[in-house]
């Protein structure tokens, strides 16, 4: 066993301290890895339901055989790594922000690390998701103008926390449809939040989208007992 607590990694950026966390929770007999911007807490190994649920519920509402698919944020991988869990899955682009993250991945000072750096359908880009997602090159720079199956993005707290200001913009109708515009038809963006259904939101969704559905994700809260809830957002584009 190692020690109780470790600061991986911390470094400066121009969103504020990042930093990479091990602790030993001696209740669960579990390390946890965390990782926080500044003080904000981004993403916790204790809690990767919604983040799994993200893809899983994305990806089954895609009903194409091969699938290309992109992931807007790595965080500890979660995400990534349940899509990847897809057989139909063929290729899939991670788009992260902070090249800090990636480092931990390709270094594998994080546990899902090794997975996703050595499955050949999987590659992860610096970028910023929010300015390629209203760029015409798009999301993918390996292949401008690339169109996609899925779209699965779980940066943000929710639509109405956003962890950049610059990011707000994005929860609108205008950019959501250039979005859309990446997307096969029938293609799918799922969204993860931290807050309940927003009946205000989807309603924005409806507008970019044909379909919407809200989904309440639960889980069981090891913490404090009893369960909390996060939200997956399913929109659609016109199918065929």
């Amino acid at each position: 066993m190692g020690p109780l607590f470790e600061e991986l990694d911390w470094r400066p950026t121009p969103m504020g301290a990042v930093s990479l966390r091990r602790r030993r929770d001696p209740a669960l007999g579990v390390d946890v890895y965390e990782i926080k911007l500044d003080d904000d807490f981004l993403m916790s190994s204790l809690w990767t339901t919604g983040e799994v649920e993200l893809a899983r519920l994305g990806l089954a509402a895609a009903q194409e055989e091969a699938l290309d698919v992109v992931v807007g944020g790595l965080g500890l991988g979660y995400t990534a790594h349940a899509a990847l869990d897809d057989p139909r899955v063929r290729s899939l682009v991670v788009v992260e922000t902070l090249g800090e993250v990636i480092e931990w991945h390709r270094a594998q000072l994080v546990p899902l690390g090794e997975m996703l750096t050595t499955d050949d359908r999987c590659r992860l880009e610096q970028g910023d998701f929010f300015a390629m997602a209203s760029s015409p090159a798009g999301l993918d720079p390996q292949e401008p103008a690339a169109r996609f199956h899925a779209i699965l993005l779980d940066i943000d707290h929710s639509p109405g926390h956003v962890l950049d200001p610059q990011h707000a913009s994005f929860y609108r109708p205008g950019p959501l449809s250039r979005l859309a515009a990446q997307l096969h038809p029938g293609g799918v963006f799922a969204l993860w939040s931290n807050e309940p259904p927003d009946d205000r939101f989807t309603a924005v969704l409806g507008e970019a989208f044909a379909e919407v559905t809200a989904h309440v994700v639960e889980f069981a809260n090891p913490l404090q007992g009893g369960s909390a809830a996060n939200t997956v957002y399913v929109a659609h584009t016109t199918r065929r």
